[in-house]
């Protein structure tokens, strides 16, 4: 059933349209990780225990995959969001998302890490968003990252360090630094390097 519904949903639209819809529900999942800093506010445990119960259940489903098995309903829906790229090797995108987040909770105090988890949440998320949508002019040597795109990230960064610290200087310094991380062709590693990146030059700015 599965694949003819894709078979049907392949012909019906356009191969932008598709990587498009993939794309948006992705990083509208993406984004939810902005939500681990109001509960680590609460129990940082609790947060610690989300992200790794999450990345165990996802690495399951993912070796399955790779052994033509999946999980009843968890399986369907994960698989809605993976790249064309990522359907024949292991996509590692969620697991290094929650590694990032934990790496924020675990180095960072309270604020840093909130700064670090916004970065990688809503910096990488508009970049690539972005990027996809009204990207046009490619960055060299970035493996087909967009201006569009980076200048996204840029504004995401500085607003949501911005709400955090209310210090502009800050904010510019850790945007940029963001900006400049996220323009690697880092591929999925990018979830675990932006938030180091934005939560040290965060801690360094403001000598937490």
């Amino acid at each position: 059933m599965n694949n003819l519904l894709a078979g049907i949903t392949a012909k019906a639209f356009p191969k932008s349209i598709l990587e498009l819809r993939t794309e948006l529900f992705r990083k509208s999942l993406h984004m939810l990780i902005a939500m681990i800093p109001m509960i680590a506010a609460i129990d940082k445990g609790i947060a610690f225990a989300l992200l790794s119960v999450g990345a165990i259940i996802y690495t399951y489903s993912e070796i399955l995959r790779g052994k033509g098995y999946s999980l009843i309903y968890i399986s369907d829906f994960k698989n809605f969001g993976l790249r064309e790229k990522e359907k024949n090797c292991f996509a590692g995108g969620p697991v290094t998302l929650a590694l990032g987040a934990m790496a924020a909770l675990l180095f960072y105090p309270s604020d840093i890490a909130k700064i670090a988890i916004y970065a990688l949440a809503f910096g990488d998320g508009f970049a690539s968003l972005v990027g996809k949508v009204f990207g046009t002019i490619k960055i060299p040597f970035t493996g087909g990252k967009t201006l569009e795109g980076s200048m996204a990230c840029f504004f995401a960064v500085l607003l949501s360090t911005y709400t955090v610290t209310s210090n502009i200087g800050v904010s510019f310094a850790t945007a940029l630094t963001v900006m400049i991380a996220e323009a690697f062709p880092l591929g999925d590693y990018d979830n675990f390097i932006i938030p180091v990146v934005a939560g040290t030059t965060a801690f360094l700015m403001l000598g937490a």
